[in-house]
């Protein structure tokens, strides 16, 4: 891994932001002398993959809400993140708009009532579809990480899914977790 690979940690991302607080990705890369922005690609409705099924525990097929973002990093893409969410809590709410959320997504869940106490991340390298090949702007045979992340409410129903892919040569994750 290079020395300007970029170290990546969740937390940030899982709580709500302050009134007024900005894009958290934008405001971590500022504090690195860079660039972070973010491009959503879609949002709307779209039928449960088996993975996305499994993770918020519904059927396979039955719609769910989608936010697709390309992550960038100094104007190149970074990262491609999809977020997803049940019908039930963000039909007919900005997660099912393409436009940004003031606050973020979690501030978005929590306002409605839904938030996050518990996440569950799997993080596994392969190799990129196409697509991912393309946007990522990566060599053949360059592996990516995928991250697998489940956000649970108080009551352990799963509000969000995200399913994140990115350059494996060229990120690191950071986990810190609390003994006891």
């Amino acid at each position: 891994m290079s020395d300007s690979a970029w170290t990546s940690t969740s937390m940030p991302y899982l709580a709500p932001q302050e009134a007024g607080q900005g894009d958290v990705w934008a405001a971590e890369a500022a504090a690195k002398g860079r660039k972070g922005s973010q491009r959503i690609v879609y949002a709307g409705e779209v039928g449960a993959s088996e993975e996305v099924a499994g993770l918020l525990g519904v059927g396979v097929g039955e719609a769910v809400v989608a936010r697709r973002r390309v992550i960038e990093l100094d104007g190149a893409a970074c990262e491609l993140t999809d977020s997803y969410y049940p019908v039930a809590i963000a039909r007919g709410t900005r997660l099912a708009e393409r436009g940004k959320i003031p606050g973020g997504a979690v501030a978005l869940l929590a306002e409605l009532g839904y938030r996050g106490v518990r996440v569950r991340e799997d993080v596994a390298a392969g190799i990129p579809s196409p697509e991912e090949q393309d946007v990522l702007q990566l060599g053949a045979g360059e592996p990516v990480l995928r991250v697998s992340r489940v956000t649970f409410d108080e009551g352990g129903r799963a509000v969000q899914a995200d399913l994140i892919v990115m350059p494996g040569h060229r990120q690191r994750l950071r986990y810190e977790v609390r003994v006891g």
